[in-house]
Order: structure tokens, then C-alpha cells, then sequence
């Protein structure tokens, strides 16, 4: 697989905290990566190795086949947890002048900001200070200067934190729009209602060390458990549940329904199929609900987090 950023056997101390321990990721090019874990997990200290705020003790980071070096900080949009923009400067002359310290000509950043302030409807914020800006408005601002450069790989730490649900769906159009467009991102969180919508691959960091990778479509393959949710009409309930006890393994399940059905959840062998179920519920009542339990972003996170406690 062509990979944009690889790193490999990342290790990292403070003292006598290990930050992270023997970590290794693989980014690919034009993917959005889930970089996932609690609060203190690592991944911030992951994130600043790659911005070179910090260098790892031990492993190594390359960036599209190279060693990385002080000059790819120009292919980096870095979007931190903790935004880091000067309050008292004007919006324009601050996003001009942190354009142009990423190479951008005057006259080409006015251009490139002029597209990015119209698409996101904040072209009569020029003239006022950051402090004036409430925390989602200078948020579009930041995301404007990280993604303004036009750089290989992108970092997003938390990027939807201060910002209401509209505004967060317009950042993360945008996300998905850069993808699009060609762009290699890294979106780093602990909250899972966004991984599902964004991203094609996930590791998960947990106490500095990485506990899961992959494509989280076949992470999601892996954690599925052959589970059905069905909702059926049932004139008695209790002959209903005996007789599909007798085939199979159910328990109560618990779904909204516009409907006043005997619900159960009913877990197959492997060697059963789907349709298997469905025909046969079909020849004992009249089904209104028949819906494969796949596990979601946050029951992965979860249930391996909660694994690795044992």
C-alpha cells in the first residue's frame, strides 16, 4: 500500500512517564486515519514527534518515502487541541502573515483566503480581533490557516471541540471535501460520534501503547458477533420466545420501534446464514424489524479498552 507517513517503532519518555512505547502506524495517502485513544493515551505526544515539536527516543518517522526532516514541516497542516492564535491581532493581518510564513506569497494567500472566507461564510470578520471571535469562530479561522497551504498531510486534534453542531458539520464537509481533493489526514480524538462519518483507517493508543489498527471496515468484520435484532408481531409472546429458543440463541433486545413487537436479540452459529433466519421467522410471525448488529467506533473503543485491562 503507498503510505504518505509511516512511523515505526516509536518510543518516547518523560522521565520516568513512557509517553509512548514501541508504536508504529501507517498512514495511507489520500485516507482520513483515526488516530484514537482516552485523554493521556498518547496521541498528542504521537502528534507533536511528527511536527517535530519533540523527537522520539527510539524509532523513526518518514513522510511520503523520506526520513523526516525540519523542511517537511511545509507539507504539515497542524490543526492542535489547544489553538494558538494572537488575540489582540486582526483576523486578516494574522491569517496573512501565518500564510506567509508557510511560503505563500501576499498576493496568492489573499487569493486562497478569499476562497476559504467565502466558503465558509466569514468574510466580515477581516477587520475584527481574535478576542472579539467567539471559541467556534476563531476555531474556523485556525482551520482556515491549517488547511490554507495546501499541504500533504494534514492534523486535526479535536477539531470539532467549541463548535455547535451546524458549524461542526460544515468543518467536517470540509474534511471529507479535502480527502476528496487529495489530501492525507490525521484526525485525532477521543470521542467517537465523528470516526464512523470520517474515517477509513483507526489505531487505538491506550497507556501509551497501541492496542488495535486497521481499516475500520474490517475491524468492524472482526468485532461483529453474528447478531440479528428482530421486532415480531406476537399474539403470545411467551410461545413465540419458546419456540425460537428452540433453534436459537436469544436474548431481550432493546430498539425504538413505532411498533408494539416481541423484541429479541438472536445470535447465530457460524454456519447459519441470515436468510436462514429470516425464512424461518417469516414461516412463524410476521416480522417487522430484522436488523444485523454491527458494532459501532465506540463499542470497538470500548470493549478493546476494556480487554486490555486484563
Amino acid at each position: 500500500m503507498n503510505n504518505l507517513l509511516v512511523a515505526n517503532s516509536v518510543s518516547k519518555n518523560f522521565g520516568d512517564f513512557k509517553a509512548l512505547n514501541n508504536v508504529s502506524i501507517e498512514v495511507p495517502k489520500g485516507s482520513i486515519f483515526g488516530l484514537l485513544g482516552p485523554n493521556g493515551a498518547g496521541k498528542t505526544t504521537l502528534i507533536r514527534i511528527i511536527n517535530q515539536i519533540t523527537m522520539p527516543d527510539t524509532g523513526n518517522v518518514f513522510l511520503d518515502g523520506e526520513p523526516l526532516k525540519a523542511h517537511h514541516i511545509q507539507d504539515i497542516g497542524y490543526l492542535p487541541e489547544e489553538r494558538g492564535l494572537y488575540k489582540s491581532m486582526k483576523v486578516g493581518e494574522q491569517v496573512l502573515y501565518l500564510a506567509q510564513l508557510k511560503g505563500l506569497s501576499k498576493a496568492e494567500a489573499k487569493k486562497r483566503l478569499k476562497f476559504w472566507f467565502e466558503k465558509l461564510e466569514i468574510g466580515d470578520w477581516w477587520d475584527k480581533k481574535i478576542q472579539e471571535l467567539s471559541k467556534g469562530m476563531a476555531q474556523k479561522i485556525q482551520f482556515v490557516v491549517t488547511v490554507l497551504h495546501q499541504p500533504k498531510l494534514l492534523i486535526f486534534d479535536e477539531p470539532f471541540s467549541g463548535f455547535d453542531p451546524i458549524n461542526a458539520n460544515l468543518i467536517k464537509d470540509q474534511i471529507l471535501q479535502l480527502r476528496e481533493d487529495g489530501a492525507t489526514v490525521i484526525f485525532a480524538t477521543h470521542r467517537m460520534e465523528s470516526v464512523e462519518e470520517l474515517c477509513d483507517h483507526i489505531a487505538l493508543i491506550h497507556k501509551s501503547n497501541k492496542i488495535l489498527d486497521g481499516k475500520l471496515q474490517d475491524i468492524k468484520r472482526q468485532y461483529k458477533t453474528n447478531t440479528f435484532e428482530v421486532g415480531l408481531v406476537a399474539s403470545n409472546e411467551t410461545q413465540l420466545t419458546q419456540i425460537i429458543n428452540e433453534k436459537f440463541e436469544t436474548a431481550p433486545a432493546n430498539f425504538k420501534s413505532l411498533n408494539n413487537d416481541l423484541k429479541l436479540n438472536i445470535k447465530l452459529k457460524p454456519s447459519e446464514s441470515s436468510n436462514n433466519l429470516l425464512s424461518f421467522l417469516t414461516s412463524i410471525a410476521q416480522v417487522n424489524h430484522f436488523n444485523e448488529l454491527i458494532p459501532s467506533a465506540n463499542d470497538i473503543f470500548i470493549q478493546t479498552v476494556e480487554n486490555s485491562k486484563s
